[in-house]
């Protein structure tokens, strides 16, 4: 079983960055696909971008695409999403997610805790 711990939360003006973390313990990290996933106040949670084992190839969703980058060092089974030209709109708690295989699109089974994100205007 993987477990992911998420970092890196905080409060951040409009137009800011951030960089979140999320540390995989175990010895498979770099077999796994990762995923970002965020849920705003009384949304469903919503998929972000993922980044393949290897971590040369990236996938977001058009919202962030351009502001949000996810890499990952495999060396420290970490993965990483900085987010820069922050809106109020990304408000939310943001999950770090692993599955095996090569579907960054796929269902992912394990899950970090979460990490607030909140942007003020």
């Amino acid at each position: 079983q993987v477990q992911l711990v998420d970092s890196g939360g905080g409060l951040v003006k409009a137009g800011g960055s951030l960089r979140l973390s999320c540390a995989a313990s175990g010895r498979t990290f770099r077999a796994l696909t990762m995923g970002w996933f965020r849920q705003a106040p009384g949304k469903e949670r919503e998929f972000v971008g993922g980044i393949l084992p290897s971590g040369n190839y990236t996938y977001y969703v058009d919202s962030v695409k351009g502001r949000f980058t996810i890499s990952r060092e495999n060396a420290k089974s970490t993965v990483y999403l900085q987010m820069d030209s922050l809106k109020p709109e990304d408000t939310a708690v943001y999950y770090c997610a692993s599955r095996f295989g090569f579907s960054i699109r796929g269902e992912y089974d394990n899950w970090g805790q979460g990490t607030q994100v909140t942007v003020s205007s």
